[in-house]
């Protein structure tokens, strides 16, 4: 296994080992964490794509089960034969979590991430996340989170005997506080938004040495979130669609997903990336205000859909360009559309989906109508239960 971190702001790029024994998160030429401004500096994980196409095929990819990413370990900052196979099975997400849906005579494919080990899909990045803190010899990670990120570290840590700090604002759903707390975290409610959150994880962060886990500033949080695009290829057996709807807040999610069809198309398996659509509240809506400006203005956050509320979305930069090197494009949905499309999909397809995730839902309605989506393949991804949010269930 072997790979280097490059920083996606200045291109410079650095061996592992230096990163990683360093505790650098962003790039140590250029990297910045300001307050309510997108980071400055990620960095990402690069690999041999040619060496690991010379000893892995998509048969290989197409034999294995979905939901266990560390069967192919080459593609991974992580190395998993320092744990023991009880260990990984504890990570282990859905096998068949596609499904192919007919809603109102359109077949679309849904990624349901509501089944996975604490309902949401940052359970990909969380579990990463906790395997590399181990190997580094580290007990205690810190997150900040609106709910899902914060539950899921919880959780996992909880699997793996790791104790988590979870940093939330405020206005936190009392589903997802409840949840944290109860996998035994010690959780930080703010006097503030996820936005004020986020930093204060840090600077804490810093000041016990715990292991960061905020997304994009950890860059294992892209990485691990890649593993979808992986599992959408092995289920799919290569036949991806065609455009993903994306839910889009801090945009780390669509920044991984991205990273993984692109390197799939690296390693010469897909000949095409599928068309990445950034959905956004338009209460929270500042990755879609920046591809139609080039600008980034910060103004806070008032969506009902918390998973997606995000007044300065931390990975702003990568995730805008996710979208536009995919050919993808963003829509932005009322709150109103919001909730209406959450009772609606749940009750076609009975996937209890969570107001962020309804979203995706909302804006393909919008496509259909238009009829923007003819004769295309189409996947909305799911990414949180409807029970983490009893509020917006209620409504």
């Amino acid at each position: 296994m072997s790979y280097t971190y490059k920083c996606t702001t200045c291109d410079s790029e650095f061996n592992s080992s230096f990163i990683e024994n360093n505790f650098h998160y962003l790039c140590p030429k250029c990297g910045s964490a300001e307050k309510n401004l997108p980071l400055v500096g990620v960095l990402q994980v690069e690999y041999d794509y040619v060496s690991i196409g010379k000893h892995i095929s998509p048969n290989d990819f197409w034999n294995m089960e979905s939901g266990k990413f560390w069967l192919y370990p080459k593609l991974w900052p992580v190395k998993f034969d320092n744990f023991n196979k009880t260990i990984l099975d504890k990570l282990t997400l859905p096998a068949d979590n596609i499904i192919n849906q007919s809603i109102n005579g359109n077949s679309i494919l849904i990624m349901d991430e509501t089944r996975n080990p604490t309902l949401s899909y940052k359970d990909r990045a969380s579990s990463l996340v906790a395997l590399k803190a181990i190997e580094l010899g580290i007990d205690r990670i810190a997150a900040a989170s609106t709910g899902n990120a914060g539950s899921s570290l919880a959780g996992i840590c909880a699997r793996l005997g790791l104790k988590s700090h979870i940093y939330v604002p405020k206005n936190i759903p009392d589903a997802k506080r409840i949840q944290i707390e109860a996998y035994g975290a010690n959780i930080v409610v703010v006097d503030g938004d996820y936005d004020f959150a986020f930093d204060k994880c840090l600077e804490d962060s810093k000041i016990n040495s715990w292991y960061n886990r905020n997304t994009a500033y950890n860059p294992l949080t892209i990485e691990g979130k890649k593993s979808a695009a992986y599992d959408i290829f092995i289920q799919t057996k290569g036949n991806i669609p065609d455009i993903i709807f994306v839910p889009v807040g801090d945009g780390v999610i669509i920044s991984g997903i991205f990273k993984g069809f692109s390197e799939l198309l690296k390693l010469g398996w897909i000949k095409n990336l599928p068309q990445l659509i950034a959905v956004q509240s338009n209460k929270s809506d500042a990755v879609i205000n920046y591809l139609s400006s080039n600008k980034f203005v910060y103004k806070p956050a008032t969506t009902i859909a918390d998973s997606i509320s995000a007044g300065a979305p931390r990975n702003l930069y990568m995730a805008a360009n996710a979208v536009m090197q995919s050919g993808g494009f963003g829509i932005s949905v009322s709150d109103e559309n919001i909730l209406q499309s959450q009772k609606e999909f749940i009750i076609k397809t009975g996937i209890l989906c969570e107001p962020s995730s309804a979203a995706t839902y909302a804006a393909y309605k919008l496509l259909i109508n238009e009829n923007k989506l003819q004769n295309k393949s189409v996947l909305l991804l799911i990414t949180g239960n409807g029970l983490k949010d009893i509020e917006s269930l209620k409504r």
